[in-house]
């Protein structure tokens, strides 16, 4: 007897755990107030609000785990600059054609400082019309107020489309890129087009593509992305230049000669904040014959640093990081690692002052090193950075480069992808499409 009882018990909470209840809600406030002569009728609603909230958690997280699976489907392993990628993109105009003709979606707005599971409001109903119109919400989901494990998974799949941090919570930069009118993004489909057409020829059979809207990173080889890297580009005023070129070498716990620029944007006024900044972060002056200088020589109130050299020493601090990869160009730009590591995950990573940091450096620069270099392997990169000694290796064969200004793509799942026009190259001088970037300034 007490084993058919403990056997039935599982069962029912099984069917709890699959939102498949044996008996209505309703039933089971009479069963919980059963034996209750004379139940408060306040009593029995705020049970059966209990229960149905219950109900509610139970078939969220049960559902979680099939929606987040299906996101997976977001991600794609081709390129950004596929051959194919044009093709996809007419395919994602005439779609998008087709929504500003039948008016758009809807704005979205919030009672709340944020929307996430669990909440409950009106603005949830048009959050849902918005992502099925776009598709990251299936038609069949409802309208209700409730925002549900269905709703989370749109949420999500909008965001990594966006290139937002996939949380699930609808806050002000979510906000902002779903506000972004339809119009705006079949405009930025049009744009990119030309770009992505003039890029669709043979790139070869390894190479990096570093998307700069996109703050993103692609090793490709043999048609497939092999590793994607979240990067840290040029800020408005220090922009990432757009080039083709080719990665000939490595420096290993590199020292960093500071540029010009930035001796006069940031090292003049730090110097005059606090004379000890040099001292503090390791960088020593030269002048063009290698003699060094002490700091009290130079006239911090005038441009007469510029004149020297300042040279940051290999170490943990060094803004360098580990390793620098350099490729032919003349705007003194290279890709490298950083001790910053915090901004990789920040959905705004327009930091730096041209350069490119890249997240997981190691993996990149062994990738690179695999195929052209035979002798090096990640144990060998590891140990050289660990030593802390400074080593150079150029690349048997170069790889080529393209550092690309990719806002809008999409992929052979019909996935489409949306990014900031952060350096306003688009050409959409409308209110819309600037709205998404000023939610990080």
């Amino acid at each position: 007897m007490v084993a058919s009882q403990s056997a039935k018990h599982g069962a029912t909470r099984a069917r709890m755990r699959r939102g498949l209840l044996g008996v209505s809600l309703l039933g089971a406030v009479s069963v919980l107030f059963s034996g209750v002569s004379a139940t408060p009728a306040l009593a029995q609603n705020a049970a059966l609000k209990a229960l149905i909230e219950q109900q509610q958690r139970v078939e969220w997280s049960d559902q979680f785990d099939n929606t987040m699976r299906s996101l997976q489907a977001v991600e794609s392993s081709s390129p950004t600059l596929s051959p194919d990628t044009a093709t996809y993109v007419e395919t994602a105009i005439q779609r998008y054609s087709s929504i500003v003709q039948n008016g758009g979606w809807p704005q979205v707005t919030s009672g709340r400082r944020a929307m996430r599971l669990g909440a409950r409001e009106d603005n949830v109903i048009s959050l849902r019309r918005r992502l099925m119109v776009s598709g990251d919400l299936e038609q069949t989901a409802g309208m209700s107020d409730t925002f549900d494990s269905y709703v989370d998974a749109g949420v999500r799949r909008f965001q990594i489309r966006h290139g937002l941090t996939p949380d699930g919570v609808v806050g002000k930069s979510t906000l902002n890129a779903m506000n972004v009118p339809a119009a705006v993004r079949l405009s930025q489909l049009e744009t990119n087009m030309v770009r992505l057409r003039s890029m669709s020829g043979f790139l070869g059979d390894r190479y990096v593509m570093v998307n700069i809207p996109a703050a993103e990173i692609e090793a490709v080889e043999n048609g497939r992305v092999r590793s994607r890297h979240t990067a840290v580009v040029g800020k408005i005023d220090r922009q990432t230049p757009i080039l083709n070129s080719k990665i000939y070498e490595l420096n290993f716990n590199p020292y960093w000669t500071v540029p010009v620029s930035i001796i006069r944007k940031d090292l003049i006024p730090k110097m005059n904040e606090d004379p000890r900044y040099l001292e503090k972060n390791r960088i020593r002056i030269f002048d063009w014959k290698g003699n060094e200088l002490s700091w009290q020589q130079i006239d911090w109130g005038t441009d007469e640093a510029t004149k020297f050299q300042f040279r940051q020493e290999p170490g943990e601090i060094n803004s360098l990081g580990s390793v620098r990869i350099n490729f032919h160009n003349k705007h003194q730009v290279y890709l490298h690692d950083t001790p910053s590591k915090s901004l990789f995950g920040s959905d705004y990573r327009f930091h730096s002052s041209g350069c490119v940091r890249v997240q997981n450096v190691r993996e990149l620069i062994t990738w690179l090193l695999a195929s052209t270099t035979p002798d090096w392997n990640r144990a060998r990169v590891d140990e050289t950075i660990r030593s802390g000694e400074r080593e150079d290796v150029r690349l048997q064969s170069q790889i080529p480069l393209y550092m690309s200004y990719v806002t809008g793509w999409a992929t052979a799942e019909g996935v489409v992808h949306f990014r900031d026009d952060i350096y306003d190259r688009d050409g959409l001088a409308l209110d819309g499409a600037s709205t998404a970037v000023s939610a990080y300034q």
